[in-house]
């Protein structure tokens, strides 16, 4: 089997995946106050939203503690002349391999979370699928960007 790839994300991503899920986090609780208003109107049983407020936590320590840093752990990626090597994944370990030819387009996006924390993803896009490397800083996504889309030109000039 292959070795891991050398490169990580970077670490403010731990950070910019807990604002996220701190964000996803308001739909429970807007659920969790819907049943306390339950519970004052309509005498509902207090083991309900105690059972709520239970699942609100358990969620809570794992998308803003646990995943973000898990994750962080677990990205990685290598570029190479004639591929993209990525692995990804908490509990199951995802690796793909990208080969240059097939890569049609390569893009950079950064929404208002990656913006905060100066960060991008890079977005590689092939006949069938389309592959990120989320996280890396603004100046090293655009890098790899230009060296993806220059690897992969030569590629095709090569066939």
């Amino acid at each position: 089997m292959r070795q891991s790839p050398a490169h990580h994300i970077e670490r403010s991503a731990i950070s910019a995946w807990r604002w996220t899920a701190i964000i996803f986090l308001f739909i429970p609780l807007i659920l969790i106050a819907g049943s306390i208003a339950s519970y004052i109107y309509w005498s509902w049983p207090g083991w309900v939203i105690a059972l709520a407020v239970v699942l609100f936590l358990i969620d809570l320590l794992l998308s803003v503690y646990l995943i973000p840093v898990l994750r962080w752990r677990r990205w990685r990626y290598e570029v190479f002349e004639q591929e993209i090597y990525i692995q990804r994944g908490i509990l199951i370990r995802r690796r793909t391999i990208i080969p240059m030819l097939r890569v049609q387009h390569v893009d950079t996006k950064q929404g208002p979370i990656l913006k905060r924390f100066s960060l991008a993803t890079v977005t590689v896009s092939t006949a069938a699928t389309t592959h990120e490397i989320p996280a890396l800083s603004d100046s090293e996504a655009s890098a790899l960007r230009d060296r993806i889309s220059q690897l992969a030109r030569v590629d095709e000039d090569d066939v």
